[in-house]
């Protein structure tokens, strides 16, 4: 079986006190890495909580799981401030920071809190640039650069992250062009609710931008995020799917994107995944709790 490594996504949480309880918990588990969503306003009007603070109060409470931010918009955050938060927060964790960015998307968020929401051509355009400012701040002593839309002049960051050469970049998303910032740029790729043929498809695109770079793809991870529903038998899963996805969306149609049924069909959807060229799996869950718990147990020994 394929070996592959394995982080839970916590896409939503207003009560820190039961994030800390989980995250605690997938540390004992033995996940490797634990995630925060960034988003300023959840959907449905309920509350949710900034990512970067979060990951910097989870850093104390907790000693070797790896802290993920899934993904951070770059529009919301001056890239040469943003280094330097990070570089605080993979200090504060002992150098357990996974930098993850993407371009943004949410666009009620950027109307709300005073954002320009330019083409999605622009802000990928913003994010290459920024990437290359965050890695010069993290890696320089004195770093400088003038682009289109950003630009810094002889800015310090110290002290510098303790992770060398500098914490793990994910860029997220999926289009050509977001790609080809993944293969120049990260470290990490990560797709999200996407089907097995879907992560194929995108990774022959990633390693056609990564040959043309003269980089080795297999020096890139590469994620699948998305969501984990466990049954005990296929009998519950035939009684119980149908109810869990939005109305007049087919189960079979609704489970194509997740990693959905009892801990065998888990186990041989994910090796699809892995065949595919998906080396990191992050699950989301409705029922953190137990599902966590019983995929840890059940599941995640056969990859490793």
């Amino acid at each position: 079986m394929t070996k592959l490594k394995f982080g839970v996504d916590f896409d939503y949480y207003l009560d820190f006190e039961a994030l800390r309880g989980l995250v605690g918990d997938c540390e004992q588990l033995g996940y490797d890495s634990a995630w925060v969503m960034d988003h300023l306003i959840w959907q449905g009007g309920g509350e949710i909580l900034e990512c970067l603070t979060t990951l910097s109060a989870l850093a104390t409470v907790t000693s070797r799981i790896r802290l993920g931010s899934m993904v951070l918009c770059n529009s919301y955050r001056n890239p040469a401030l943003l280094a330097k938060m990070a570089a605080t927060i993979d200090i504060i964790s002992g150098g357990r920071l996974e930098f993850g960015i993407g371009a943004g998307w949410k666009e009620d968020e950027y109307e709300a809190y005073g954002y320009e929401f330019p083409s999605a051509a622009t802000r990928i355009e913003q994010l290459r640039e920024a990437l290359m400012i965050i890695t010069k701040m993290w890696t320089e002593d004195s770093a400088s650069f003038r682009g289109i839309h950003y630009s810094i002049r002889d800015a310090v960051c110290a002290p510098k992250p303790i992770q060398g050469p500098h914490p793990p970049i994910w860029v997220g998303g999926g289009g050509k062009r977001l790609l080809k910032v993944a293969a120049e740029l990260a470290d990490g790729f990560n797709t999200v609710f996407t089907t097995p043929e879907e992560c194929r498809s995108k990774l022959r695109i990633l390693r056609k931008y990564c040959n043309a770079m003269n980089r080795d793809l297999n020096g890139i991870e590469r994620s699948w995020v998305g969501e984990l529903i466990l049954f005990s038998t296929p009998e519950e899963m035939a009684s119980k799917m149908p109810a869990l996805g939005p109305d007049g969306v087919a189960p079979n149609d609704f489970a194509l994107r997740r990693i959905a049924g009892t801990p065998r069909q888990c186990i041989e959807r994910i090796e699809e995944y892995a065949e595919a060229g998906i080396t990191y799996l992050i699950v989301i869950s409705r029922k953190y709790h137990d599902d966590l718990r019983f995929f840890a147990r059940e599941i995640v020994p056969s990859f490793r």
